[in-house]
């Protein structure tokens, strides 16, 4: 997947997980737990979500480094089977 592919799958975890997300106002480089007001257990949903979308796994230890859009978009880049990601 290229990196606006794994950007709709994030978006799209996150408003399943919040139907109420407007998906326009979402600070990419904001933390999504603080600016959309979900908890541990909703994040961890979202990062299931996501793993069922790409098949890549994410250990608890690397939940840090999703805390932002960007930051997740760019952790699912590089967590990508090598050429998953070079279809742009």
């Amino acid at each position: 997947m290229n990196e606006q592919e794994l950007h709709d799958v994030v978006i799209r975890a996150l408003t399943e997980v919040a139907p109420d997300v407007d998906p326009a106002a979402i600070d990419p480089q904001t933390d999504l737990t603080d600016q959309l007001d979900i908890d541990s257990i909703d994040f961890l949903n979202v990062l299931v979500n996501v793993h069922e979308q790409t098949g890549v796994e994410i250990p608890e230890r690397d939940y840090p480094k999703l805390a932002t859009l960007d930051d997740a978009v760019a952790y699912l880049l590089a967590a990508q089977p090598r050429g998953a990601g070079t279809d742009a």
